[in-house]
């Protein structure tokens, strides 16, 4: 295991030894989304390399019979004791795969049969929360650019000097507004999260973890590309709605769902990368890739406020931390 090396350079040592061809992404509820916006730009821009992107336990039960000594995986537990994502990491290794881990916890279960891992911060600040996802980013881009060559990598890198600083700036300027979504909504027994593009799965996130599991809201998800196909016959008048809105170029997709909502006075709650200056700061032709870091850390302030105003800690459960199972 080696936890000294940058992204660069682990993916350098990687590529010098073996032939790179698929990428596995493998984690479980918040961290399994961190990992999305690597597997989205690697969607967006490879030719050649091959994408996925598992919960856990699916790729422990059902393991792609892709995986083998031409593949890295990349997985993420923010405690690294996430017993199915530890798992995976055996599961992998045993195919013969390469195993990059992202945790906080130097020397946690995680880090076992990883052959790389790269430690980031959570607690220290908004932006911190974000290492995880930027750090996954960078070994997607270090992938794409020296197994196949990547165009824009400098313009990805300008846009990661930039986005941690714009990300924590973001956050601490929300407070005002977070506190009138919570008044808004903290009486709410349902809410709806939808987004698209590289942010599909902070959506997704923020459902199944701010919402469900840190407040006991019932939540549901969809991709806004998917509004129309479906979820959006439970649209009416004060049915709450949560809309990460994008910039770049699915921001189309999410302005048409939120001109639905607006037609029919539905109980909306818009958060906007555009809000926050993301554009003025990256280049636009990397400029999708970043949205959910903005998003991610204004929401976040967004998910304090309404813990506040329901006087229900973040950090209260019932089962997780407390039953086997």
């Amino acid at each position: 295991m080696n936890s000294k090396l940058s992204s660069k350079e682990i993916v350098k040592e990687i590529v010098s030894n073996k032939e790179v061809k698929s990428i596995v992404f493998v984690g479980c509820g918040a961290s399994k989304a961190d990992l999305y916006p690597a597997k989205y730009f690697l969607d967006q821009n490879a030719n050649q390399l091959r994408v996925s992107h598992f919960t856990a336990n699916e790729f422990n039960y059902a393991t792609p019979r892709s995986v083998d000594e031409h593949t890295v995986v990349i997985s993420a537990s923010l405690g690294g004791t996430t017993p199915e994502t530890v798992q995976a990491n055996a599961v992998a290794k045993e195919k013969g795969a390469t195993v990059i881990s992202l945790t906080r916890s130097v020397d946690s279960p995680l880090t076992k049969d990883a052959d790389y891992v790269i430690y980031h911060r959570f607690s220290e600040n908004y932006a911190a929360k974000l290492e995880k996802t930027g750090f996954c980013l960078q070994l997607a881009v270090e992938l794409l650019n020296q197994i196949e060559g990547y165009a824009d990598y400098d313009k990805m890198m300008a846009g990661f000097s930039k986005i941690y600083d714009l990300s924590q700036v973001s956050a601490e300027n929300a407070r005002l507004q977070a506190k009138q979504f919570a008044e808004r909504f903290k009486d709410e027994k349902v809410i709806y999260v939808m987004s698209s593009g590289a942010t599909h799965e902070v959506a997704y996130s923020s459902s199944i973890c701010l919402l469900m599991e840190m407040q006991w809201i019932n939540s549901g998800t969809f991709h806004a590309g998917e509004f129309f196909h479906g979820p959006f016959e439970i649209t009416d008048k004060n049915v709450p709605f949560i809309l990460l809105m994008n910039d770049g170029r699915t921001r189309a997709i999410d302005a048409r769902a939120l001109t639905f909502l607006d037609r029919f006075d539905a109980k909306t709650e818009v958060v906007d990368a555009l809000d926050w200056g993301l554009s003025a700061e990256i280049d636009k032709e990397v400029l999708d890739y970043f949205n959910p870091f903005v998003i991610t850390a204004v929401f976040r302030v967004y998910a304090e406020e309404l813990a506040k105003a329901r006087q229900h800690p973040l950090t209260k459960r019932r089962y997780m931390w407390k039953l086997e199972y």
